[in-house]
């Protein structure tokens, strides 16, 4: 296969917020695999759903953002927490041999998929050998 085209950032590690408020900015665990169509990136990033999570594509820079709000069920009240909640944020620079605009992304359960696929001058074909 070839070399991953999907490049972090040096600065993803957890950000504070640039603002006097105290809501940090979290960057998702993600995890990144690739066949000879496509790269896929699926992101954990507990307590988004499909309205609260934004991915965009610009100058070759894809940017996942989320944000999560926990609410205690009604009538109870919260007295534990196990993960941070607030803003997902988390950037890669994609080459060119990906085609942008074929991008696609869903949410499931807190678990962003998003699938990028290869150009077709950059996928692995096989030669036929003559005789």
């Amino acid at each position: 296969m070839a070399e991953t085209q999907v490049t972090k950032h040096e600065e993803d590690a957890v950000l504070a917020s640039q603002a006097p408020e105290t809501e940090t900015t979290y960057v998702p665990d993600v995890d990144i695999s690739e066949n000879d169509e496509h790269i896929r990136l699926v992101a954990d990033m507990p307590g988004v759903d499909q309205k609260s999570v934004d991915v965009t594509v610009e100058n070759n820079v894809l940017t996942i953002e989320g944000n999560a709000q926990l609410e205690a069920p009604e009538g109870y009240n919260l007295v534990g927490q196990e993960y941070g909640v607030g803003k997902f944020r988390r950037d890669f620079t994609l080459s060119n041999a990906v085609d942008t605009n074929g991008i696609k992304a869903r949410v499931s359960h807190g678990v962003l998929e998003v699938t990028i696929p290869k150009r077709e001058e950059v996928k692995t074909r096989k030669i036929e050998i003559g005789g």
